[in-house]
């Protein structure tokens, strides 16, 4: 039998880090996650709150909303999984029964190599985020730590910065250290919020397309096994049973994503507005800090733009997977030999073929179906903002 909770044992330490592992609820578990959802929450408001100390600019209010669009769009996410934890458990536990009554071997062959592609992912995208975590806080040594004063042995004081801009109200020089850790703290429980949460998804449909590619599976095995026409009209409830299967499956596989759908259809539109806002605004930030001056914004707002992209590409390649795979489903329909077998089969395989018309996505509220040409749709409408805020600028 099948064990599906292997899939998300580095998914199960990320969502622990930060509190929302769904089969944690103990009352402890629960201070931690109100614990790390206010150190997010109030590193958003203080980065707002300098409006109220500095004069406000375009430039200054673009500076300020290229990281918290960042972080908004964290913060959304880490409050729809806290809401939706019973979802993710039992969408976790939907899969454990579907996978667990398959006794084919090649049928789990097909599970364990999908299962294998959510764990690499998942493992790729937490060392990214610990090599990206690590090269922020490296660069904010920078103003403590600067390497002209150590060849020129000036013994000149540097003045300390927080990487963002924040206010506090207290005297930022003599709290400097409390207040970086605040800052630490959050960009921490940011990206590992992002990568947990977007690497369960993303397990979620690697394993939906490999019940997509078990009911490929059976529908070929139907009627390959059977080239005979006097075997046929032996097995012809054999077939049937074998097709009906493939259906079945089908159609847990749809359910199973049309539910993950509605619990966080809001959630996905609301990143997407996030994505496009940070991506144009820290491509703006990078143009004007193209210089060893602004180092340290530079390379913050570079890595917050990339993030964005990669975040987006991600999401639209696993629902461009999706469509792949729902479509060689009825691709494997139409080039078996369906014509060889009796009419109550055929009309069961053409009925599938119609079906096969309407292409299947994650759709968004009607405006977005995840894939490659949305992908492409969205950066260049973040490109599109970008010119125009540079332009107006």
């Amino acid at each position: 039998m099948i064990n599906i909770y292997d899939y998300f044992s580095l998914n199960r330490i990320l969502l622990l880090a930060i509190g929302l592992w769904p089969y944690q609820k103990s009352k402890f578990a629960q201070f931690y996650s109100i614990c790390c959802f206010s150190i997010l929450i109030t590193c958003i408001i203080f980065q707002f709150s300098t409006f109220v100390t500095s004069k406000c600019t375009v430039d200054l209010v673009l500076k300020i909303l290229s990281p918290t669009s960042v972080f908004t769009g964290a913060a959304i996410m880490y409050n729809s999984f806290y809401i939706n934890n019973e979802t993710v458990k039992s969408l976790m536990e939907q899969l454990h029964h579907v996978y667990g009554n398959l006794r084919n071997n090649n049928e789990i062959a097909i599970v364990e190599r999908y299962g294998n592609y959510a764990k690499r992912y998942t493992a790729v995208l937490t060392m990214v985020i610990i090599f990206a975590t690590s090269f922020v806080i490296g660069v904010q040594l920078y103003n403590r730590f600067n390497f002209r004063n150590v060849i020129l042995s000036t013994k000149e004081p540097q003045p300390r910065h927080l990487i963002l801009r924040i206010e506090y109200f207290v005297n930022e020089e003599k709290y400097f250290y409390l207040l970086q850790l605040h800052i630490n703290a959050a960009i921490c429980i940011i990206t590992i919020t992002l990568v947990s949460t977007g690497a369960m998804f993303i397990a979620y449909c690697q394993l939906v397309c490999g019940l997509f590619q078990i009911a490929s599976y059976r529908i070929e095995q139907a009627i390959q096994i059977y080239t005979v026409r006097g075997i046929i009209l032996l097995n012809e409830n054999m077939i049937y049973k074998r097709i009906v299967c493939a259906v079945d499956i089908h159609r847990k596989a749809i359910m199973f994503s049309e539910h993950l759908l509605s619990r966080f259809e809001k959630t996905f539109l609301l990143l997407i507005i996030c994505g496009v806002v940070s991506l144009s605004l820290n491509i703006y930030c990078i143009f004007q800090s193209m210089s060893w001056k602004y180092a340290k914004d530079l390379v913050f707002s570079l890595i917050l733009a990339c993030s964005t992209i990669l975040y987006m590409f991600l999401a639209n390649l696993i629902g461009q997977q999706i469509i792949d795979h729902n479509n060689h489903v009825f691709m494997t329909a139409y080039k078996i030999q369906w014509y060889l077998t009796p009419i109550r089969i055929q009309k069961m395989i053409l009925f599938l073929l119609q079906r096969g018309n309407k292409v299947y996505g994650l759709n968004l509220g009607g405006l977005f179906m995840a894939s490659m040409e949305c992908f492409a749709t969205l950066v260049n409408a973040s490109i599109s903002y970008f010119t125009v805020i540079y332009s107006v600028e």
